[in-house]
């Protein structure tokens, strides 16, 4: 009898300090805020709230024309391709899919535009594949594969 009193009991406190796991939804919602937020701060040019999107860690690892390890690397080398809001442009998203793999990572695959002046370097457009991983500061990128597509020729 104690014993089945004691099953009730915590049987009855176990929901107030369950946390339930986010949903499939959810995350992919707050993902999506993550690149939205990306863009308009990239946008704004603003380099260094851009770059809050990526986990601030030794650990990432950012690849395009080069292969850069760490967030200070990834940093340094956007600063030194966009010194200039002219060569920054306007960051555009689409075709995003957010696939989640568990409830601490996903990734993302989609477009990026850049729409720039030819003085900037002319628009720009590309895929990418990103990893993101939920942290406590909420999802970081921890691994982006950007391929720029050549530019058109006329």
């Amino acid at each position: 009898m104690k014993t089945l009193r004691m099953l009730l009991c915590l049987l009855t406190l176990t929901p107030a300090f369950a946390q339930p796991a986010p949903s499939a939804s959810a995350n992919v919602r707050d993902i999506l805020a993550v690149l939205n937020k990306s863009a308009d701060d990239w946008n704004r040019g603003d380099l260094d709230a851009f770059a809050t999107s990526y986990k601030n860690s030794p650990d990432i690892l950012f690849m395009s024309r080069t292969i850069r390890h760490g967030y200070a690397q990834m940093l340094a080398g956007y600063k030194a391709s966009y010194s200039t809001q002219e060569k920054m442009g306007k960051l555009s998203f689409s075709q995003l899919e957010v696939q989640p793999l568990d409830e601490r990572l996903a990734t993302v695959t989609g477009h990026f535009h850049l729409e720039r002046t030819v003085a900037g370097g002319g628009n720009a457009d590309g895929y990418f594949l990103l990893v993101l991983e939920h942290t406590p500061a909420g999802w970081k990128i921890v691994r982006d594969d950007t391929t720029a597509l050549p530019p058109a020729t006329k």
